[in-house]
């Protein structure tokens, strides 16, 4: 296990597309109108487009099974501010109960926060001692939400397979260093599927909106989303479409036709070409920063 605390500035990050050999990347979720997992497509199903211009997919592994190979490295942002008093029980319950559902993660990153950031990284083997740490802090002082969520996404960027993220927060932040913007640089910058589990009963009617919607901001810019649930049977609906997104997320991937090594971002659309399923939803990334060469 590997742990260290955290406070003041994040070091300045070149944001950055990692690949290997050039080969672009993308987990994709499609679902229908009722938010019903499609888990039957195949490569000839998919189009890609970066900034306009169509690509020729290279790279396909199917949902379901055709995952299983990835490693999965499992990481929860845990708020322990203040400001999370009321809502600590609830949220400790919450991803404990995540943790028991995804068994077969290669590690688990926990990264709780107030007014200072602090990691930690665990064996599957080591879940008792995750469980004890989300038990054992009280709530309590400032909070560094962004600044803890850029710890997280840097050491994560060296992870190889697939990397979920599940934050629990009121989506408040009152104490980072980075700032909002600079925060989403690094999460469209990066691999990481974000989900966010919001807890805004207790917060002032003047920012619950705004909170409301920067977590959806961060979640849907990965291909993640973002619930708000009320009580315990609202997290398990939630955790329902989590696990069914991990388990049956379909990788693309393609080796840009643009060689250009100029660390820009490239906006790129995946469709579904089949024609029953125009009405269906796609959740991906939206782009990515592409390599930077001096």
């Amino acid at each position: 296990m590997a742990a260290c605390g955290l406070s003041g500035a994040l070091p300045a990050q070149q944001a950055v597309f990692r690949s290997r050999l050039d080969l672009v990347t993308f987990g994709v979720t499609v679902t229908d109108r009722r938010g019903t997992v499609i888990d039957n497509l195949v490569a000839g199903d998919f189009e890609v487009f970066e900034d306009g211009t169509r690509q020729t997919i290279t790279h396909f592994a199917p949902g379901g099974a055709g995952t299983s190979d990835l490693p999965l490295h499992l990481g929860l942002l845990f708020d322990t501010s203040g400001s999370m008093g009321e809502d600590i029980r609830l949220a400790r319950t919450a991803a404990i109960r995540f943790l028991n559902t995804l068994s077969d993660a290669e590690d688990i990153t926990l990264v709780d926060f107030d007014t200072e950031v602090r990691v930690a990284t665990y064996g599957q083997r080591d879940f008792p001692r995750v469980v004890e740490r989300i038990r054992g802090r009280e709530p309590g002082g400032w909070t560094a939400m962004y600044d803890a969520l850029g710890v997280f996404l840097d050491g994560a960027g060296e992870n190889e397979g697939r990397t979920i993220l599940v934050v629990y927060t009121d989506g408040g932040d009152t104490r980072s260093t980075s700032r909002f913007n600079d925060v989403m640089t690094l999460v469209r910058a990066s691999d990481v599927t974000i989900h966010a589990v919001g807890f805004m009963e207790h917060q002032p009617s003047s920012v619950r909106s705004s909170q409301r919607g920067r977590l959806r901001e961060i979640a849907e810019a990965t291909g993640g989303q973002a619930f708000f649930p009320l009580a315990m049977k609202d997290i398990e609906a939630a955790y329902e479409k989590i696990v069914a997104q991990i388990r049956n997320q379909y990788t693309l991937g393609y080796t840009s036709t643009n060689t250009a090594r100029d660390g820009r971002w490239r906006t790129v659309e995946i469709r579904v070409t089949r024609p029953d399923l125009k009405s269906s939803r796609i959740q991906s990334r939206r782009g990515y920063f592409a390599l930077y060469a001096k």
